[in-house]
């Protein structure tokens, strides 16, 4: 019988983290003579750091600094805002012991570099559940492209038909249906009515709503 699996995302589902990358997108890209507002900032929420940096070049070229230069500097300045005020979500830690504890093969899926998924799971103390974890950064596009999702199926080796997710943003709740997973959305308190999540086949105000009749995994 095949074990079913269960693959998070990372950074506004398992910790809270969006308000870092803003921060230190500001920060960061100030220092090249980009100067991001809050909103300017959500435009590119769901992109990779590359895709990030590599956006507002073309807008805003700066001189001097190489874009990897800069996109390592914002992921510095996140991993170190992470290890000093990382909290995780509500529920975060409770439903990632509980599928472990149930002998589900959990696995996460992010379009953070690899860099930062050691840095959260330390922080969080939850790296000890996890059986697969893939980044973006090592496939060849991000979400809302499935190739991360995929990724981490194949290292858990689970078919999607035996695997739930759990996202944040619509770009991953796109990535983890493309990927033919059932997908239950857990969006930001200000993004909940979007018709953005109507792909996702359960929604959620937080994770604290798991409970064993949530899932019906074979």
């Amino acid at each position: 019988m095949t074990s079913p699996a269960v693959i998070f995302d990372m950074d506004g589902l398992l910790i809270d983290s969006e308000p870092f990358w803003t921060k230190a997108e500001r920060m960061v890209f100030s220092s090249v003579g980009v100067e991001l507002s809050d909103s300017l900032c959500r435009e590119t929420a769901a992109m990779t750091t590359r895709e990030v940096t590599e956006f507002w070049y073309r807008r805003f070229p700066w001189q001097h600094r190489s874009i990897k230069d800069v996109e390592n500097d914002v992921i510095d300045c996140v991993d170190e805002l992470i290890r000093k005020h990382g909290e995780p979500m509500p529920g975060a830690q409770q439903i990632v012991s509980y599928f472990y504890s149930r002998n589900f093969k959990v696995g996460l899926s992010t379009n953070s570099p690899y860099l930062l998924i050691n840095t959260v799971l330390k922080k969080l103390d939850i790296a000890q559940y996890f059986h697969g974890i893939s980044s973006s950064e090592h496939v060849e596009r991000g979400k809302p492209d499935p190739a991360v999702y995929i990724s981490t199926l194949q290292k858990l080796e689970v078919h999607p038909e035996h695997c739930i997710a759990f996202e944040d943003s619509a770009s991953g709740v796109k990535a983890a249906k493309a990927a033919g997973i059932k997908t239950i959305a857990v969006p930001p308190t200000h993004d909940f009515d979007k018709p953005d999540y109507s792909l996702a086949d359960s929604k959620w105000r937080s994770l604290w709503e798991f409970s064993e009749r949530a899932f019906y995994l074979t």
